[in-house]
């Protein structure tokens, strides 16, 4: 299939949706395996929406998940706007030919015929020779328009169903759905791979096709991805940017692994797969068509198990965006692979680090009342004095407190409480003992004594 043209055709709008990332996952799958090209056309004939800021986040949210003109199967990307010349030659043609028509009614016309404001448009300008106005296309009155979807099968459109829909406006411009088939055809797209919330345009765009003299390429529409409630996601609802996730720490190639399950699975029990396993697998014929779940839990979890699987020094290198550039490294190297088996997120390291590099720890209230209780400034004090001779290591560490805390009638969870938020600030963190050794001895000692005066 090395003929395979698949194109990804979104609309710069601030931000860069999961839905549209697994969709365009899908067809550079397509493009991959064949040989085949993945074609990038930015759709950006809406004024309002065409900022630079935008195209470039599309492009760059694309690259952060591999889809980049850095490999041989990338082509673009290609910008709707550059192409008017040839929609409105389409436009002129299919006029010319009796396949479309001018029309000046209204929809408040339409409405004063039929009596309804759900109805169609009744073709009231079809034969009136008109030279101005919208121009509609031509539908046929009888049969039916057959779509050849490869996730629905055959699907059949009554032709009578469907109105003769606007192709161009009244100044000649032309609107999406002419402009869409147009550009495919310029661009010899012979996959079309998008959401199924474009199915109701196919019959239309199909028609199109075949009216400007072309085969429509093989049809294919993904199934809806929705939330825990089973509601279509939405950016108004939802956390769906794609940025987001990247800005807070997800891996890329755990999200990719991810969102290709979204609908699809290899037919084994595998999930957790590197692309280059899930390339040669990847078929649209076992993309499910039942909702997908965007299951941002079991997406953390992925994660997780990514970031579990990096070699410590990538991870190290993975993490410095989220460390403040002064921190020391070598320290941090020292903490790192107990950090990496705790953070789900890259963006978590801060809070599980920052108190060996901090003057002080920081002061989180909540964390402070939990561990503060009745009891907690004879903890702090008799594990003070037991570190001012104790050798420096996890073992002995932790055989000082577990003596405290036996001293006081305490196991040794209950009495690391007061210690671990004297030290780190925080509840929870890396192991006790390990986070001791590294932050030292002297500067141990200050933070347990400046606890001792805040509780005193």
């Amino acid at each position: 299939m090395t003929d395979v043209r698949v194109r990804f055709a979104p609309s710069p709008t601030g931000m860069f949706h999961v839905g549209g990332a697994r969709s365009a996952l899908f067809n550079w799958a397509l493009a991959e395996q064949s040989g085949g090209r993945f074609v990038l056309r930015i759709e950006d004939t809406d004024a309002a929406r065409n900022r630079p800021e935008w195209t470039a986040g599309i492009i760059s949210a694309l690259a952060w998940i591999g889809i980049s003109g850095d490999s041989p199967y990338f082509e673009g990307p290609y910008f709707q706007s550059a192409y008017e010349a040839q929609h409105r030659e389409a436009a002129a043609l299919l006029r010319k030919d009796g396949r479309a028509y001018h029309c000046t009614c209204t929809r408040e016309d339409v409405k004063a015929r039929t009596g309804s404001e759900h109805q169609g448009y009744d073709g009231h300008c079809r034969d009136l020779g008109l030279t101005e106005g919208a121009l509609r296309f031509r539908t046929p009155d009888e049969g039916v328009t057959v779509v050849e979807d490869a996730l629905r099968g055959t699907v059949e459109f009554p032709n009578d169903a469907m109105e003769d829909f606007v192709i161009a406006r009244g100044d000649g411009s032309p609107l999406f759905v002419l402009a869409n088939v147009v550009d495919d055809v310029e661009m010899r797209i012979t996959h079309v791979v998008r959401g199924e919330e474009h199915f109701s345009n196919t019959p239309k765009q199909q028609l199109l096709w075949r009216a400007l003299g072309h085969t429509p390429p093989i049809w294919a529409h993904l199934p809806v991805i929705v939330n825990e409630k089973r509601q279509k996601l939405s950016k108004r609802r939802d956390k769906v940017a794609l940025e987001s996730y990247r800005d807070e720490g997800y891996l890329a190639e755990a999200m990719v692994n991810y969102l290709m399950l979204l609908g699809w699975g290899p037919g084994d029990d595998r999930e957790i797969m590197p692309w280059s396993d899930m390339v040669p697998l990847f078929s649209l014929k076992n993309v499910n068509l039942s909702p997908a779940f965007f299951d941002e839990k079991k997406l953390r979890a992925f994660n997780g198990e990514y970031i579990r699987g990096l070699p410590l020094d990538v991870f190290i290198d993975r993490c410095a965006p989220w460390l403040d550039p002064a921190w020391d490294r070598e320290t941090f190297t020292r903490v790192a692979e107990l950090a990496q088996t705790r953070v789900a997120v890259l963006s978590e390291i801060t809070a599980n680090v920052d108190f060996l590099f901090l003057p002080e720890p920081i002061h989180d209230q909540p964390s402070w009342d939990k561990a503060m209780k009745p009891g907690a400034a004879e903890i702090l004090s008799g594990y003070a004095s037991r570190l001012e001779t104790i050798n420096w290591d996890p073992d002995s560490l932790k055989t000082a407190l577990e003596e405290v805390g036996a001293h006081h009638g305490l196991k040794l969870g209950k009495a690391q409480a007061p210690i671990r938020v004297a030290i780190t600030g925080r509840t929870v963190g890396l192991p006790l003992f390990e986070s001791i050794e590294v932050l030292g001895r002297e500067r141990t000692l200050d933070r347990l004594h400046t606890a001792l005066a805040k509780l005193s």
